[in-house]
């Protein structure tokens, strides 16, 4: 299956998918492509000890469909993650990791592998320094909506050919590369930013407090309103608002859940909370954004 010279695929040629998915699209042999792999999955709707090997080349998931608990653990601690439609993942390459997950209704993902001859060729137009993968990768926590809709969109467009891959390739690497040098990636500030994202991310349904997150990334509350906001140009109050509103869009277009029940899931209190939030945020209320 990973006979293109362009990717360092070998490792997964001891996962066992068919335990685990069921590819449902495959560009290589459904469109010819060789200069990005697009691949679509539906998951069992539960797994344990799933072991990915790292690859070489820039691997993104799109979580297409279904409401996801994740345990992943990569080295470090693990960090138990939730995923639901519209999410994007980078996955760091070379770093190897172990999962667990639970879904609650059909999992689906949209992933693209773009060999890592492209990132480099692409960085080095770009004229700045070598990519900070783990930076990129917490940056994505935020959401990106022009990534989310090129990658839900190459699967339809596999009547096109190798020169539209390729071209698609240069475009979502330029684009991540140049994205992510609005920030300052490096030092143990930005680190701090990055561990208060995730902590975000994983526990929308919660109440946070600034506190709750300043400890988390190992700053004083003070310290860290500083930090974040010189780094991301937002309050985290405001960053994190903004995660539940993106949260809640995603959740209104891509499954039949209840106001209520999405209220719940992105941290707010009551619906009329979420709707008021949503309203200023958004410009209409969630039922009218639903309808659209």
């Amino acid at each position: 299956m990973f006979d293109s010279p362009d990717f360092d695929l070998a490792p997964y040629a001891g996962f066992d998918v068919p335990a685990h998915v069921r590819r449902t699209y495959c560009s290589w042999g459904d469109a010819g492509w060789r200069s990005v792999l697009v691949q679509c999955f539906d998951h069992v709707p539960e797994a344990e000890q799933v072991h990915l090997p790292g690859v070489a080349d820039l691997h993104l998931v799109l979580y297409a469909a279904g409401d996801v608990v994740m345990r992943t653990a990569d080295g470090g601690r693990p960090v138990r993650r939730r995923r639901v439609p519209g999410d994007l993942e980078l996955v760091v390459p070379g770093r190897a990791s172990v999962r667990d997950y639970r879904t609650t209704s059909a999992m689906r993902t949209v992933q693209v592998h773009v060999p890592s001859g492209t990132v480099e060729r692409t960085a080095a137009r770009l004229g700045g320094a070598e990519p900070d993968f783990e930076a990129l990768a917490a940056s994505l926590g935020a959401g990106d909506p022009v990534l989310e809709h090129l990658v839900r969109a190459l699967p339809a467009a596999g009547g096109a050919d190798d020169l539209y891959a390729e071209t698609a390739a240069d475009f979502l690497v330029t684009h991540l590369l140049t994205r992510g040098r609005h920030e300052p990636l490096r030092g143990p500030e930005h680190a701090a930013v990055r561990a208060a994202v995730a902590v975000m991310r994983d526990r929308l349904a919660e109440p946070l407090t600034l506190a709750d997150i300043a400890a988390e990334a190992h700053l004083s509350a003070y310290h860290f309103s500083r930090v974040f906001r010189a780094t991301t140009g937002e309050t985290p109050h405001r960053f994190l608002t903004r995660l539940r509103i993106e949260r809640a869009q995603r959740l209104l277009s891509g499954s039949d859940l209840t106001i209520a029940q999405i209220a719940a899931r992105c941290g707010f209190a009551t619906p009329g909370a979420l709707s008021t939030a949503f309203l200023h945020h958004v410009g209409v209320r969630p039922s009218t954004y639903r309808k659209r």
